[in-house]
């Protein structure tokens, strides 16, 4: 089955998605990679121990149990939560789009205002008081005009987002299971989003704590669910300047309220502007950048056609593959024609390495070895 089939997933299926998102060493784009060669998530949970063996794996990986999936939907659905899959009803389209969606999306709330156009505000967990009210000031009036806003559920501009679009609809994006809000004094905040008829989404299992790599994981989600991004404040050195760059990775617009030189909390948007983001001083400036792209149907893309996994590169190939693999990230192709196999070679090794737990994979078809 296509991750990105617009069919319903049955009750088997689901807890099949479920076991194989969960096991170790697998991420969104190993799970379709692995859909896409052997067909369901069923056979690839049966292939996972010989791959990652022959990826070099120390000790066999944790392979998520039918209970323990059972258990997870079960405890999620007396939350409210719901895991829905690509082009499922609750599932943001434009989310649906990207090479790494969730396979599963735990859904929780009003599951329409997902499905409504979405714009990304996000800045300073330290905000001044003038960013707070400009952030406000502009989730209200996008609102007005029909977007459901988007942010983090941070500190600062992210909360003062989400509380100005509580009447209009709003969508907190969680770093951690849903039942581990951070901050932990958000819990009020994200009580207060459900009930005036918004949402919250995680990718993450429940009991998980957000650590610190989960939060640039989460930030592809609030701008991978949007039309754009709107940077409000932000130092050069923020966790905001890295949801500015997945979302131009992702090709979503991306704005930038300018602020003083003098304040460090501007520097980042203000270099934003530099490199070509769009200035933004009101609403307006967003309306006129995003009609355009409402208007164009979304056409979830299919998986990359490729070659079918091969049983078993010969150990040539598999130690040539491997050596030319270094800690410096390279492109796919590079590495196909380096090794001089063929794709399907190079495809089959890299997915036995990351199922080994020694391959990483970066933005723009890199990967390295870890």
């Amino acid at each position: 089955m296509d991750i990105r089939s617009p069919n319903t997933l049955t009750d088997s299926e689901r807890v099949a998605w479920l076991r194989l998102i969960r096991s170790d060493n697998v991420g969104p784009r190993t799970f379709r990679s692995l859909i896409k060669h052997f067909g369901s998530a069923r056979a690839a949970l049966e292939r996972l121990p010989e791959l990652a063996r022959r990826g070099g794996a120390a000790r066999p990986a944790r392979i998520c149990s039918e209970d323990d999936a059972r258990t997870e939907l079960t405890a999620g659905q007396r939350l409210g939560v719901h895991l829905v899959s690509p082009g499922e009803d609750g599932y943001p389209p434009r989310l649906a789009e990207l090479d790494d969606a969730p396979p599963l999306l735990g859904v929780r709330g009003v599951r329409d205002v997902l499905m409504r156009p979405v714009v990304a505000i996000v800045g300073s967990r330290n905000a001044s008081g003038a960013g707070l009210k400009f952030a406000g000031s502009l989730a209200r009036d996008l609102g007005e005009a029909g977007f459901v806003i988007a942010s983090g559920l941070a500190r600062g501009i992210d909360q003062a987002a989400h509380r100005a679009s509580l009447a209009s609809g709003t969508i907190a994006m969680l770093a951690g299971g849903h039942d581990r809000i951070y901050p932990p004094e958000h819990e009020e905040l994200l009580a207060a989003i459900l009930e005036a008829g918004g949402a919250a989404i995680s990718e993450m299992p429940l009991g998980h704590a957000p650590r610190a790599r989960d939060f640039p994981r989460r930030n592809r989600l609030i701008s991978g669910a949007a039309l754009g991004v709107v940077v409000v404040e932000a130092a050069l050195r923020s966790g905001s300047l890295i949801t500015a760059r997945i979302a131009a990775e992702q090709g979503r617009e991306v704005f930038a309220v300018p602020g003083s030189p003098l304040d460090p909390r501007a520097a980042g948007t203000n270099d934003l502007i530099k490199q070509g983001a769009t200035l933004t001083t009101c609403a307006t400036d967003v309306i006129d950048a995003v009609e355009p792209i409402m208007g164009r149907p979304i056409a979830l893309r299919e998986p990359d056609s490729g070659d079918p996994l091969v049983p078993d590169p010969d150990a040539g190939e598999r130690a040539r593959i491997v050596n030319l693999l270094g800690p410096s990230p390279v492109t796919l192709d590079d590495l196909i024609r380096m090794a001089g196999c063929p794709p399907a070679i190079v495809r089959t090794v890299l997915l036995e390495l990351e199922l080994a737990g020694r391959l990483e994979r970066h933005g723009g078809g890199l990967v390295s070895l870890i």
